[in-house]
């Protein structure tokens, strides 16, 4: 990877971010503006914070979720029950660009904090509301924590094995609300630079996984079939999915076309007599007959090594990978030779992260620290104009 300057200025410097943000969806999408350049202040409660924070203490005492998406931002502890914590945080919207909140299901609109409330205060605010359910539907009122959201989306039952749905290892509701409020900010800012005017946005986690069930939504409507899910594999395309090895591992391999079909079944299978055989001409044709093609496909993997069947589907022009764990991925030689680990500051020491995966050539990310609880508060009261006396009241009180 080229040496970048780490001086370069980066897209999003200058810009003020607040974050009401607790667990994942809001602090995923405000780590990666602060990844742009941004600064990201993150109000918390002084009693605990984060509930994220308590996780686990797997990272040298810190929870390994909020390590991952908190790094770089800066900790502020405010009560906003407290007349004088909510006057700051309104002191402090007034300052900024970006306010993204996902608090519990109504909990922002009483305390005016709503996407729309704070934008009608402040025009040029882009402001986004990350909800479970979204407004105005007979569930937007609960509680929706990434596996209720998935449940409820249909995702884990097009996950798992036949008869035992399962949720995705990773919240993939929580990062898929992030990534859009993200965008959404982003596309907002780009039209404040010609409007002089902010954007209330809001995204929920539900909707996110209806989107994203794209696939399976479209197949039913259109065949009104239930596709079983395939493990590691998929139920719209064959053969497709993980085979054992000799060697105790296990290779992953697949076809997306006839063609590459064809150059499993004459090259690597040596089995012309299945390329020419109707039963498994087309895609379709060879989803029906996933099982046989499976039990074929393993008897020749586990005549062989992982490498030697790498080394095979490679020279066959194959896709193919190992199936991995996640010990697998820390030592992942692709990820050290293409130097894509740094060192991070915590406050209870250091640890490795993973650069973001956009790669500019022009700037890089800053890879800043995971913060304290409330470990800038003071600083930035004192940049809104509090006196250091009256910070030290409101700490004496609880307001900080």
């Amino acid at each position: 990877m080229p040496e970048r300057d780490p001086a370069a200025p980066r897209p999003l410097e200058g810009l003020l971010v607040v974050g009401l943000e607790v667990a994942v969806a809001a602090p995923i999408a405000t780590r990666h503006l602060a990844d742009l350049g941004a600064r990201v202040v993150k109000v918390e409660n002084p009693r605990g914070g984060d509930f994220a924070r308590h996780y686990d203490g797997a990272l040298d005492g810190m929870a390994a979720h909020f390590v991952w998406v908190n790094r770089g931002k800066e900790s502020v502890s405010l009560n906003l029950a407290d007349p004088r914590g909510a006057a700051a945080l309104e002191r402090l919207l007034g300052r900024a660009d970006v306010f993204i909140q996902n608090l519990a299901p109504g909990a922002a609109g009483r305390r005016g904090l709503a996407a729309e409330q704070v934008c009608a205060r402040h025009p040029r605010l882009v402001a986004v509301d990350i909800s479970g359910y979204g407004e105005g539907g007979p569930l937007s009122h609960k509680r929706a924590y990434d596996l209720l959201v998935q449940s409820e989306g249909g995702s884990c039952v097009v996950t798992g094995e036949p008869g035992r749905p399962a949720k995705p290892g990773i919240p993939l509701a929580d990062l898929g609300a992030g990534m859009y409020a993200l965008s959404s900010v982003l596309a907002a800012l780009y039209a404040r630079s010609a409007t002089g005017r902010g954007s209330a946005i809001s995204v929920g986690l539900f909707d996110v996984v209806a989107e994203w069930m794209g696939y399976p939504l479209n197949f039913t409507m259109g065949t009104g079939v239930e596709q079983e899910p395939a493990g590691v594999g998929s139920p719209a395309v064959a053969p497709y999915g993980a085979y054992p090895t000799s060697d105790g591992q296990t290779v992953v391999l697949g076809t997306t076309n006839d063609g590459e079909w064809q150059r499993l079944a004459r090259t690597v299978l040596d089995r012309p007599d299945l390329a020419d055989d109707p039963a498994f001409a087309g895609n379709a044709d060879r989803v029906r007959e996933r099982g046989r093609l499976d039990e074929v496909i393993s008897a020749w993997t586990r005549r062989v090594t992982l490498k030697e069947a790498q080394d095979t589907l490679d020279v066959a022009g194959l896709g193919n990978a190992r199936l991995n764990g996640v010990q697998d991925l820390l030592d992942h030689p692709h990820l050290a030779v293409r130097d894509r680990w740094r060192e991070v500051k915590t406050p209870t020491g250091t640890v490795r992260a993973l650069l973001p995966p956009p790669v500019a050539a022009e700037w890089s990310p800053p890879m800043n620290p995971v913060p304290a609880l409330g470990e800038h508060t003071d600083a930035v009261l004192a940049e809104l104009g509090y006196p250091a006396g009256e910070i030290e009241t409101w700490r004496r009180e609880g307001v900080v």
